[in-house]
């Protein structure tokens, strides 16, 4: 078994984050899956309007990833100083905190479903449908939000292959109902929305009843006293994590809205796939980082400077090898996807074959800021995480996709994702070169 103490080489990290890769693929995969059944056997407004309304729904469930990565950055820090008691209580606090907070947030959800569609410009039919869907996905918001944060915390409690195991029951669990709710009972939206909604719930719900009784992981739900400055720390970490999540979603509306305005609703649906995929393929970037954190965070806890230097050093370099091979993937996989999603529409079929065949640059980049964020959360330092998300996810993509398409019209949207991904890792280096010294990296 390999603890969080041991020396990593290139073999055992990727052993160590390979449960945790695949895990969050996974989890991508199965809203892959969702927007096939919707596009397929329901109809392109409907799969337009999911798409749409989707950033809204993520808004509220990512709150998961802000308590999941600045949560587990805390308490692998504290157990690196041998505190098992403690982290033990930080863990149970987190985890109680974030399951109020998804209450809250899918009471939120059902006042402001309608208004936020509305306000981002649906109306007709394609509102109608946006309301439909996000109102049975509602009714899982805090499980969505457990979800999030377990498949983060998994890694800390030393039992990333656990995690996996749930999160491919999740899985199987949307692609089984989406088979018989969409495509068997022809259920529409409200089938699509209820196979989610039911995986949402064993994500979050399975692993919150593993933790509550005595487990052989590192962690498990206990007694404890509310603790504000905690909560501070881990909301203060994890912020990066929040921002990253809110800006993309943020900048998917406004995607949405420019693409309404260039190419109407096959704009959006084309949006939709790319989506998707770049989910999947980011999720290994993503995977890679949540594996990673609690070594790192241990590391730097103990002050083992020279594992945590190596750590760096391996890191990048496998980020790059991913981002070489995705950019590959994506550049020979643009047209089978698209006919995967589009195929049945020509028109729709055209602009998604070539905005996959631009947007697909995006992934040579995307990963050196997906890295870096994670790590300056991993070592505590959540005001730079969040710096550099809150610039990859909102500022450079605001900017981009605003002025972009004023001279090259769609495609500048789709480059307008490529060149904000350049400016991040441009970004991320001179955060990682500038703080090289004080971490001892």
């Amino acid at each position: 078994m390999i603890q969080l103490s041991d020396h990593f080489n290139y073999k055992r990290l990727l052993r160590f984050t390979l449960p945790s890769i695949i895990m969050l693929v996974f989890t991508s995969i199965y809203g892959v899956v969702d927007g096939f059944f919707v596009s397929n056997f329901v109809g392109k407004t409907p799969f337009a309007a999911v798409n749409f309304i989707m950033p809204f729904l993520m808004i509220l469930g990512c709150a998961g990833f802000m308590f999941g990565t600045g949560g587990g950055a805390l308490i692998a820090i504290t157990m690196g100083t041998g505190n098992g008691k403690k982290a033990n209580e930080l863990f149970s606090l987190v985890v109680y905190t974030s399951s109020a907070c998804g209450i809250a947030l899918a009471l939120f959800g059902f006042l402001f479903l309608r208004p936020a569609a509305s306000f981002m410009g649906a109306d007709g039919q394609l509102l109608e449908d946006c309301v439909t869907y996000g109102r049975v996905i509602l009714l899982a918001i805090p499980f969505y939000v457990l979800q999030y944060e377990f498949q983060c915390l998994f890694s800390t409690a030393g039992k990333p292959s656990f995690g996996l195991g749930i999160t491919i029951a999740a899985g199987l669990t949307n692609i089984i109902f989406d088979t018989l709710f969409v495509a068997v009972f022809r259920w529409g939206l409200e089938g699509a929305a209820a196979a989610t909604a039911l995986s949402q719930f064993i994500g979050g719900f399975v692993p919150l009843c593993y933790f509550g009784r005595k487990n052989t992981s590192l962690l498990r739900l206990v007694k404890c006293r509310f603790d504000g400055n905690a909560l501070v720390k881990v909301c203060t970490n994890g912020s990066s994590e929040l921002m990253n999540n809110i800006s993309m979603s943020v900048v998917s509306m406004l995607y949405n809205i420019q693409l309404m305005k260039y190419a109407g609703e096959d704009g959006v649906a084309a949006y939709g796939v790319l989506m998707y995929v770049s989910l999947v393929f980011q999720a290994i970037f993503l995977g890679y980082s949540v594996g990673t954190a609690p070594i790192i965070s241990y590391h730097h806890g103990a002050g083992n400077h020279s594992e945590l230097k190596g750590l760096l050093k391996k890191s990048l370099s496998l980020t790059g090898i991913f981002s070489i091979l995705m950019l590959t993937a994506g550049q020979t996989l643009s047209g089978p996807l698209s006919v995967l999603f589009a195929g049945y529409d020509e028109g729709l079929l055209i602009i998604t074959t070539r905005a996959f065949t631009i947007f697909s640059f995006s992934f040579l980049f995307s990963g050196t800021a997906i890295f870096g964020s994670s790590f300056f959360t991993a070592l505590g330092n959540g005001i730079i995480s969040a710096l550099i998300s809150f610039l990859r996810t909102f500022v450079f993509q605001c900017a981009t996709v605003l002025t972009f398409p004023l001279f090259w019209k769609l495609d500048g949207i789709w480059l307008s994702t490529v060149a904000a991904e350049i400016l991040a890792a441009i970004v991320t280096i001179l955060f990682l070169l500038g703080k090289r010294k004080k971490y001892h990296y």
